[in-house]
């Protein structure tokens, strides 16, 4: 299979499954954050999506959930937190990626580099898709420094989730409660 780099955009708005969704953004530049946060409610879903891990079968996707994203400036990587429809983290997914950026329409954006991190609210940190990574140099979708730095970006969040040290965990719900505040206000 050819693997090649994905552009992920923070509103999702080609997402079939999201049927009824609000959205919000902004950009934060303070001592805790520096870059943009987008939430995307999901009212209403065609169905709900689940993912498994092991034994573990989690709904990421369901009405009333929530996404929350943060795409740090100058960083290698996005986190998604998926909130379940009382608030509650289901689980926290980090795309390792080549850079965030904005597009003319001001949507954030990652080009993603096929590793990813899942952290559990158990605390379960799950690493994803390195067969994804090593096809992708394979097939010549990367070179040997983007697989060089998706793996040693990878190793480092790991490290600083094992530590309790990895923030943007422990931003999430202040991110989310930041934007619910700004859909209140109407902007």
């Amino acid at each position: 299979m050819m693997y090649e780099l994905k552009r992920k955009h923070g509103d999702r708005a080609d997402w079939k499954r999201v049927l009824e969704r609000e959205y919000a953004q902004a950009y934060l530049d303070d001592e805790h954050f520096r870059g943009h946060i987008t939430l995307l409610n999901l009212f209403k879903v065609t169905e709900p999506l689940y993912v498994s891990y092991g034994d573990k079968r989690i709904c990421i996707v369901n009405d009333g959930y929530a996404w929350l994203q943060q795409f740090p400036s100058d960083r290698h990587h996005a986190v998604t937190t998926m909130f379940d429809d009382k608030g509650q983290v289901v689980q926290w997914y980090i795309d390792i990626c080549c850079k965030n950026g904005v597009g003319p329409d001001e949507v954030p954006w990652m080009d993603d580099l096929f590793l990813d991190i899942v952290v559990l609210p158990t605390g379960e940190v799950i690493r994803k898709d390195a067969d994804e990574l090593e096809e992708a140099l394979a097939s010549g979708a990367i070179d040997s420094a983007l697989y060089q730095l998706a793996k040693e970006e990878a190793d480092r969040l790991i490290s600083l989730i094992h530590e309790s040290r990895f923030a943007l965990l422990h931003q999430s719900d202040n991110h989310r409660v930041y934007l619910l505040e700004k859909l209140q206000a109407g902007g």
